[in-house]
């Protein structure tokens, strides 16, 4: 797994086309719950490719909402992006708005983690602490169950997720947890840095 750009490299392509702070938080979160999620199932060596990945999968959403996932390959590719890392952005919008199967790993925690980093992100906005670090996988498992909260947030896609890792819905919500949590400073202070 080869990565073309450098970290820095991505985010500016990521904030070319992304000015809302939201998207941008999104991105930055989704990056380092695929670096962790790297580390942990093994893929250590391919962290930066992971990460890049999560943060650049959701390049055309802004820009191009009707298009998700189908103009993504034109502005990568134009970037200089490869064609593994194009297919592996693209595969997580399978069943919605892509046809391409999340097949390695990689692929399958982007998909399974990209809506609930969404619906995890929802929750801890409601809490006091407006962190992560006090989120139990048991409130979680409560708003889930609640279709009202975070209704964007598909939960079929986070329960069909779960299920091609082969892990449990609370094996999935817990591993998103303790992931958030390792990068929950890092991303704050560069929001920051950015002034957003």
């Amino acid at each position: 797994m080869e990565t073309i750009l450098t970290r820095e490299q991505a985010l500016d392509l990521l904030r070319k086309y992304n000015k809302e702070p939201f998207h941008i938080l999104h991105g930055l979160t989704v990056e380092g719950v695929m670096r962790w999620y790297a580390g942990e199932l093994g893929y250590g060596e391919d962290e930066e490719y992971w990460g890049q990945v999560g943060l650049l999968h959701d390049i055309d959403f802004e820009l191009y909402p009707e298009q998700h996932c189908r103009k993504a390959p034109e502005l990568l590719s134009e970037a200089g992006v490869g064609d593994d890392m194009i297919r592996s952005i693209c595969s997580h919008g399978y069943g919605i708005c892509s046809d391409i199967l999340p097949e390695h790993p990689m692929e399958k925690v982007l998909f399974a983690a990209d809506e609930l980093t969404g619906l995890i992100g929802a929750a801890v906005r409601m809490r006091p602490s407006k962190s992560v670090m006090d989120l139990e996988v048991s409130s979680l498992k409560k708003k889930f169950k609640d279709k009202r909260f975070a209704a964007g947030c598909s939960r079929d896609v986070i329960r069909d997720g779960a299920e091609r890792l082969g892990w449990t819905l609370e094996e999935l919500m817990d591993k998103t947890i303790q992931a958030m949590r390792s990068c929950e400073e890092s991303i704050q202070k560069e929001m920051e840095e950015m002034g957003l």
